[in-house]
C-alpha cells in the first residue's frame, strides 16, 4: 500500500530534490511513514513531466569528504509521487490543498520569491507571486474546513517563515478575505523558520547514470537542516501547551534524520552559513565571473585566486561575526574544505542566478558591519560587489 501525499512542495529544482525529498525517502525507507511529495513547478514543465513518471524516481550522486574520508554513493529517491505544472494544472494544486492527508507545505523560490504582485487576484489561476499562490492554497484549505498545516520555507532569508507569513497576511488584506481567515493562518498554521545547508550541483556529464537518469543530481555528503523550535509556553490549567496563541497537545516534531536539528536559536546557523559559505560563493562570482574560470574548483586550484578568496573569508567576513557567535573559525576552515571538494563542479554561471538579490542578502550586511566596526571599506568585498 502506497503512502499518502502529505507534502505539497513549491519547487522542483535540484536543491529540494537532493535535500528535502531525499530526506523524506530515507525516513520512509526506515519505516517512519512520512508520506509522499507533490512537487509544483512554476516555470516550464520539463521536470514536472519527468517527475510524473510514477515510481521511476531519480538518483542523487553523493560524493565528497565525510568524517575526513572521500566517499561516493548513489541514493535513490522515489518520495515524489507526481509533479504538477502550476500554469496548466492549478486546479490539481488546489485539490491537494483540500486533502485531509496534507501536513506540510515546503518551498524554495530563492530570495527573489518574497515579493507580492499587485496584478494577482484571488481568482488568478495561478497567481504569479509565490506568497499569493500560498495564500490561495491556504484559503482553499480553510474553506474546506481542513486542519492547519506546517509551513517550512527553505529560502535563504533570515526569519524566512515569519517574513513569508507576513507577506501572506498582506495578501489576505489586499484580497479582503474574511477576518476569521487571518487568525487561522497566523495562529493555527505552524510557520517554522529554518536554514538549509548542502551544496547541490549538476551531475557530471561523464557519469554512467547521466544517460539513464535525466533527473540525476550531484550533492556533497554534508547536510544540515536547522529548524527553530516554536515558542512553546507553559502548560495552562487544562494541561495543554500554548504556542503563541495556538494550543498544542504536543511539541512540533518532524521526522527523524541525521541532518535535521531542532534548535533554540537559528541566528548563529544563519550567520555562519549565509555570510560565510553563501557569501563567499556570491563574492567569487562577482570577482571571477568572466575572467576565464568556469567553476569554483578551478578558482581554488589557482594560487593567486586562492589567496584572494582566503583573504576575503578570514580577513573580511570572519571578523564581522566572530564577536557575535561561536565556532566561526572552525566553520570557516570547514567551509574552505567543502569548497575544495574535488567531485564538485560548481559552475559560476549557476551561482550567478539572481545575483543582485544574493548580493543584497549575503554581502551587503557584511560590508556595512565591516565599515561600522573598522571604519574603512573591506577592499576585497567591495571589489566583488563592484564598489571599488
Amino acid at each position: 500500500m502506497s503512502l499518502p501525499e502529505t507534502i505539497l512542495q513549491f519547487g522542483t529544482g535540484r536543491f529540494l530534490r537532493a535535500f528535502v525529498d531525499r530526506f523524506v525517502q530515507r525516513a520512509n525507507d526506515e519505516g517512519q511513514g512520512v508520506g509522499r511529495v507533490v512537487a509544483v513547478q512554476s516555470t516550464g514543465n520539463d521536470r514536472a513531466e519527468l517527475l510524473g513518471n510514477k515510481g521511476h524516481g531519480y538518483h542523487v550522486l553523493v560524493r565528497g569528504y565525510e568524517e575526513g574520508q572521500l566517499v561516493e554513493r548513489v541514493d535513490e529517491v522515489k518520495s515524489i509521487s507526481r509533479g504538477l505544472v502550476a500554469a496548466t494544472e492549478w486546479p490539481k494544486v488546489l485539490e491537494i490543498a483540500r486533502s485531509p492527508q496534507l501536513k506540510y507545505i515546503i518551498s524554495n523560490t530563492t530570495e527573489s520569491g518574497y515579493k507580492l504582485d499587485p496584478a494577482d487576484t484571488l481568482h488568478s489561476a495561478p497567481p504569479m507571486s509565490f506568497p499569493a499562490k500560498l495564500t490561495r492554497v491556504l484559503w482553499e484549505r480553510y474553506q474546506d474546513s481542513q486542519s492547519p498545516v506546517i509551513i517550512l520555507p527553505c529560502e535563504l532569508i533570515e526569519r524566512n517563515a515569519e517574513k513569508l507569513r507576513d507577506l501572506v497576511r498582506q495578501q489576505i488584506l489586499a484580497w479582503q478575505l474574511p477576518v476569521t481567515f487571518e487568525p487561522w493562518v497566523r495562529e493555527e498554521c505552524v510557520w517554522l523558520c529554518n536554514l538549509v545547508d548542502c551544496m547541490v550541483t549538476r551531475a557530471p556529464a561523464d557519469h554512467p547514470l547521466t544517460k539513464q537518469d535525466p533527473l540525476l543530481i550531484h550533492a556533497e555528503p554534508y547536510a544540515l537542516w536547522a529548524i527553530q523550535k516554536p515558542p512553546v509556553r507553559r502548560a495552562s490549567e487544562s494541561g495543554i501547551f500554548n504556542l503563541g496563541s495556538r494550543f498544542l497537545d504536543h511539541p512540533i516534531k518532524l521526522f527523524d534524520h541525521p541532518a535535521i536539528q531542532m534548535v533554540d536559536d537559528l541566528l548563529p546557523y544563519y550567520l555562519r552559513k549565509v555570510r560565510m559559505l553563501n557569501g563567499l560563493h556570491t563574492a567569487i562570482v562577482g570577482k571571477f565571473l568572466g575572467s576565464g574560470f568556469k567553476t569554483v574548483q578551478e578558482i581554488l586550484a589557482d594560487k593567486e585566486a586562492v589567496k584572494w578568496v582566503r583573504g576575503l573569508l578570514f580577513e573580511e567576513i570572519v571578523p564581522t561575526i566572530a564577536y557575535r557567535i561561536g565556532g566561526v573559525a572552525e566553520f570557516a576552515d570547514q567551509t574552505f574544505d567543502r569548497l575544495r571538494n574535488p567531485f564538485l563542479a560548481h559552475l559560476l554561471s549557476d551561482i550567478a542566478a539572481n545575483h543582485e538579490d544574493k548580493v543584497r542578502v549575503r554581502l551587503q550586511p557584511t560590508l556595512d558591519e565591516y565599515q561600522k566596526q573598522f571604519g574603512k571599506v573591506p577592499e576585497r568585498l567591495a571589489e566583488a560587489m563592484g564598489k571599488s
